[in-house]
């Protein structure tokens, strides 16, 4: 079988072209529908002929070929379904190998070799489902936690973690800044350009935002055209640096013509303890100082 292991591929492949039993196979071409086949055949072979468990272990061989074959699937558009029924029609293409053999296996062999086939085939598919599920379980947690249009924390979210931001300074004596971001006369964005247009400028401003933080800060959409970042151990310069990246990264945007001209934003920043010591009273002052600015710029 291991020799055989190409040419078993190739009759997998032309099972699932007949009767449209795998459609994505059609939108391929022979070694992308291959794919890594002849070679999880190969290390399927050498589990028929020495079983061991530990190749089902995570990250190990086999089972390792059978997850990344199916993350390999599912990136090119195949259906959780043809995923399992490729598997399901490999037994079939092996069973059928084995059977033309039986004479020279013996009763007792014939049927071990049957029930290892089999074992494996399940655990495989098995190992499969649960490796989608997490995956799909991951996607809708990342989902319920991040604002769909920009990326960053949703409002909910950002919340949560600058409250176990806050946990975390509180015990170890940390600084801790939190800014409050507004996009200047984005309504005029949106009424000249349209939503399109404005729903592009929020994603390429969020961008900015998300380029200027270091690795242990955060952002989030707080809602609308409205910002907020948390930044940890923080001395008097730090936030002014981040804005001062912040306001080079959109002049950049203007200029690369990914931001409308005369683009904008204003900014409050509240610092915990010094100024509030919860999340609420940062909020409070780092509104104030927002409306402050905004203010001035219209003076």
């Amino acid at each position: 079988m291991e020799a055989r292991a190409w040419d078993l591929a190739v009759d997998v492949v032309e099972e699932g072209l007949l009767d449209d039993q795998l459609p994505s196979l059609q939108r391929l071409g022979r070694l992308g529908q291959l794919g890594d086949m002849p070679a999880f055949i190969a290390e399927l072979a050498r589990e028929l002929r020495e079983p061991h468990s530990e190749r089902f272990g995570l990250g190990v061989a086999l089972a390792a070929q059978a997850r990344e074959h199916a993350r390999e699937r599912e990136a090119l558009g195949f259906a959780p379904r043809e995923i399992v029924m490729e598997f399901l029609l490999l037994r079939r293409v092996l069973w059928r190998f084995v059977s033309a053999r039986a004479g020279e296996l013996g009763t007792e062999d014939f049927l071990l070799v049957e029930r290892r086939l089999n074992d494996t085939i399940d655990r495989l598919v098995t190992e499969c489902v649960v490796a989608y599920f997490d995956r799909a379980t991951s996607e809708l947690a990342h989902q319920a936690r991040h604002d769909p249009l920009t990326g960053l924390l949703n409002h909910q979210a950002f919340l949560s973690e600058l409250q176990l931001e806050l946990e975390r300074a509180r015990r170890y004596g940390h600084s801790l800044a939190l800014i409050f971001l507004d996009l200047d006369n984005f309504k005029g964005v949106n009424d000249t350009l349209g939503h399109p247009a404005g729903d592009k400028a929020l994603q390429r401003f969020a961008g900015a935002l998300r380029a200027s933080l270091r690795v242990s800060d955060l952002a989030g959409r707080m809602g609308g055209d409205e910002f907020a970042a948390y930044l940890v151990e923080t001395d008097e310069e730090t936030v002014p640096r981040l804005l001062d990246r912040v306001h080079a990264r959109v002049a950049e945007l203007v200029d690369e013509g990914e931001l409308p001209a005369g683009w904008s934003f204003s900014a409050g920043c509240a610092t915990f303890p010094a100024e509030a010591n919860d999340a609420n009273g940062l909020f409070e002052v780092a509104d104030t100082r927002l409306y402050e600015a905004k203010r001035a710029k219209a003076a």
